[in-house]
């Protein structure tokens, strides 16, 4: 395989490098341009034959920079070819909007997230501000139901409280008459247990109260007896009958009988 890359050249014998002459180019007119290698910034349509270039496609172009400024920031045009008819495509830089201006022999493509560069005549301020006053009455209207609204729940809230404060303190009244009541009751059954115990003391009273102490003392023997029976006799229910060890003696079953097998008889 050859070299791809000429190291070594042929000069012929009579090869004399004085009779070669430096010609001059013409004359760039214009500001000074320079060959860069790039991509097409953005998709766009050829004005003269309808070719599509896609964004990305690469191009020999050429790159001057404009006149004009941006903030002092210098704009750079650039000259490329149509792929296909080979007409002339010019697009510069916007660095007011950081992006790029087709200029001629290309209109871009329709872009739906692109923002729209169109100036707002005086007619569409007007009714972007009739707009913009309409929705900030509709929104202080609806914060004035919204304030309203918190302000019934707030009232209702504390009238519900309120109510149940009363009902809990009515209870508590009732509770208390109940308590006096019921006090009033065992008061008077207290009083009248006294009123027949020293009824019966002066019924049974004698001069050296002998008497109620002997009648005192066999009603308390009587008791005593009385309650031992009963715990013998609950001692004798709960307890359970003792144990037996007498043999029992298990009939065996006839299994014979069951299968239909009959005994021999002797």
């Amino acid at each position: 395989m050859s070299e791809r890359k000429v190291l070594q050249k042929y000069y012929p014998p009579d090869f004399d490098p004085s009779k070669i002459t430096r010609t001059k180019g013409p004359k760039q007119v214009g500001p000074k341009q320079i060959t860069v290698r790039l991509m097409a910034p953005f998709s766009m349509k050829c004005t003269a034959c309808g070719e599509f270039i896609y964004k990305g496609r690469k191009f020999n172009a050429r790159k001057e920079t404009a006149e004009e400024r941006y903030l002092n920031i210098p704009i750079y045009r650039f000259y490329i070819r149509c792929t296909r008819c080979s007409g002339e495509i010019v697009f510069r830089t916007d660095p007011k909007n950081m992006d790029y201006i087709a200029e001629r022999g290309a209109k871009r493509n329709f872009e739906p997230w692109r923002k729209q560069d169109t100036e707002e005549t005086d007619e569409q301020r007007l009714d972007r501000l009739e707009a913009e006053e309409q929705e900030k009455d509709a929104m202080e209207e609806l914060e004035a139901k919204t304030h309203d609204a918190k302000t019934e729940m707030a009232i209702a809230d504390a009238l519900d409280e309120l109510r149940s404060r009363n009902a809990r303190n009515e209870g508590l009244n009732n509770v208390g008459e109940m308590v006096t009541v019921r006090d009033g009751v065992d008061e008077a059954k207290e009083r009248e247990e006294r009123e027949v115990a020293e009824e019966a003391r002066r019924a049974f009273q004698t001069g050296d109260g002998e008497k109620i102490r002997r009648l005192n003392f066999e009603d308390e023997e009587l008791e005593a007896s009385a309650t031992t029976k009963t715990s013998a006799s609950e001692a004798s229910l709960a307890m359970p009958p003792p144990p037996t060890f007498k043999k029992v003696v298990k009939k065996k079953k006839d299994f014979g009988a069951a299968l239909g097998l009959k005994k021999k008889v002797a």
